[in-house]
């Protein structure tokens, strides 16, 4: 089997075994394709011939084009993970991948705002069914901490303003439910009464409509993030995530319990909430003392 159909049924397995997201997978493609050409420019067409000194030299290729350590470690990751999968199937004898070391990143903290711009940030006055839109759509991102692509995916069956939650699809299809406070509700109620205002002839179940009735994009919001950006002269680098990290950071500085943060960001491991949320020494110490089944008894 030649690379080209090698790569599309482990995109195929990734897709339907592992349930990952279309952007996942979308990520890998990119990924492997441009292992493939580089592959295919030094002769090698199949995964059996593909030996060591092939991805080692591949790497050095990436470390030419002046990548982020992130990006060299992302392609990393896509190989290891495609080697991996067909050593499973049995394709192959031994995985010539797995010896590869992942470059050494630096942990940098999130950024944050302070509730005082967050405040700014949110106080949007309500006019046109834009406005009422922006509000609700910031306003469920602070006060739940969604990723981007997990807001712009709800519908209008996620959201139950009788018991006050959101239900959304995370990382790897899981689903979680999160609980909405009172400026969501008020927020949600107030742009769910102009929603029809944004719909036109072919209508969408998606909660959240740009103005050619069709659902909001990455693009269209953060377009819109920008603007409102500069009307408050806030920092223009702000993203949607910052409003995800400033969520959880404000709820531990208020007293919130590191376990329901995490369940609410929808992490699988409890060290990254801890990144996110600037945990310090002490208290990631304290966390391990707590935690830990094997702490000493007292």
């Amino acid at each position: 089997m030649k690379l080209g159909k090698q790569i599309e049924e482990y995109l195929d397995y990734v897709i339907v075994e592992q349930n990952l997201t279309l952007n996942t997978k979308n990520s890998y493609q990119n990924e492997l394709t441009k292992y493939m050409a580089f592959l295919v420019r030094r002769g090698v067409w199949n995964i059996e011939d593909i030996k060591y000194e092939d991805i080692t030299e591949y790497l050095k290729f990436l470390n030419s084009q002046n990548l982020k350590p992130q990006s060299i470690a992302h392609s990393i990751t896509a190989i290891h993970n495609f080697h991996k999968y067909f050593v499973k199937t049995g394709d192959l004898k031994q995985d010539v991948s797995k010896n590869i070391d992942h470059p050494k990143l630096q942990k940098q903290l999130p950024t944050t705002l302070s509730v005082q711009d967050v405040d700014c940030l949110l106080n949007i006055e309500t006019v046109t069914p834009f406005d009422y839109r922006n509000k609700a759509m910031l306003e469920l991102l602070y006060g739940t901490g969604l990723r981007i692509s997990e807001l712009l995916s709800l519908t209008l069956n996620d959201v139950d303003l009788v018991n006050c939650t959101v239900r959304c699809m995370g990382k790897g299809r899981k689903e979680r439910i999160v609980p909405i406070n009172d400026f969501i509700i008020d927020s949600l109620s107030k742009y769910l009464e102009v929603r029809n205002q944004l719909e036109k002839r072919e209508r969408y179940n998606q909660l959240f409509l740009n103005n050619h009735g069709k659902p909001i994009t990455r693009q269209g919001f953060f377009k819109m993030l920008k603007k409102l950006l500069a009307e408050k002269n806030l920092n223009p680098n702000i993203s949607p995530h910052t409003l995800r990290h400033s969520f959880a950071t404000h709820l531990l500085e208020n007293g919130a319990d590191l376990r329901v943060i995490q369940e609410m960001l929808g992490h699988s491991d409890i060290s990254t909430t801890r990144i996110y949320t600037h945990i310090s020494n002490q208290q990631v110490r304290n966390d391990y003392e707590k935690f830990h089944p094997r702490k000493d008894e007292e």
